[in-house]
């Protein structure tokens, strides 16, 4: 596996090595969630929508998220299935973003990925309408306790709106910060998800 680092970086000849070096890296650095990564999409009207998730897979098929499909994210990812998404790692001065267009996971990965999340986290993918107006925080509260009796007993099956995400990288681009603000930016492309990567250098 490639462990390049610091400028040695550039000389990568293939991303997901090189990405799970740097995340590797933010783990042991980052105070909190180094899997935590901005993701873009685009309403009906094309206005730009960013959040923050959190980046559960990272594999040369792409990189993969979990939310629930009826929320916004997933109504703009259902209408125009293309994302854009960006980790920033401020203890290291290094980002990684990337550009693709997003499937839904198998409902085997997604089953797998639900069963290992904590069961309060579990609970809380029934109680809530993501997205959605809520009354109160009390009308929260309530929905988390009915399904918690709801489900005190025996597994707790996934809900069928709570779906994973994969985004297939035609782009990703890799910075590392630079002195006097001469960064170094790598740039992995291709044309589309089967095709062979291409790399460039860029200006800062």
């Amino acid at each position: 596996m490639n462990k390049l680092t610091g400028r040695d970086f550039t000389e990568a000849g293939e991303p997901f090595d090189l990405f799970d070096s740097w995340l590797t890296e933010a783990r042991k650095s980052e105070v909190n969630d180094p899997e935590a990564m901005a993701l873009a999409t685009v309403d009906a009207n094309g206005l730009p929508d960013v959040r923050m998730v959190l980046l559960k897979e990272a594999k040369p098929k792409g990189f993969v998220f979990y939310s629930n499909a009826e929320s916004a994210k997933g109504r703009e990812l259902q209408a125009n299935p293309k994302a854009a998404g960006v980790l920033h790692w401020k203890s290291l001065r290094r980002q990684v973003r990337f550009r693709g267009a997003v499937e839904r996971v198998s409902d085997t990965e997604a089953d797998a990925y639900f069963a290992s999340r904590a069961l309060q986290s579990r609970i809380g993918a029934w109680a809530s309408q993501q997205s959605r107006p809520l009354e109160s925080r009390f009308a929260l509260e309530t929905a988390v306790a009915k399904y918690a009796a709801k489900f005190a007993f025996g597994e707790i099956p996934r809900p069928p709106y709570w779906v994973g995400y994969r985004v297939a990288p035609v782009y990703i681009e890799f910075w590392s910060d630079g002195a006097f603000r001469l960064h170094d930016r790598i740039v992995f492309e291709r044309a589309t998800p089967d095709a062979p990567w291409r790399k460039e250098r860029l200006y800062p």
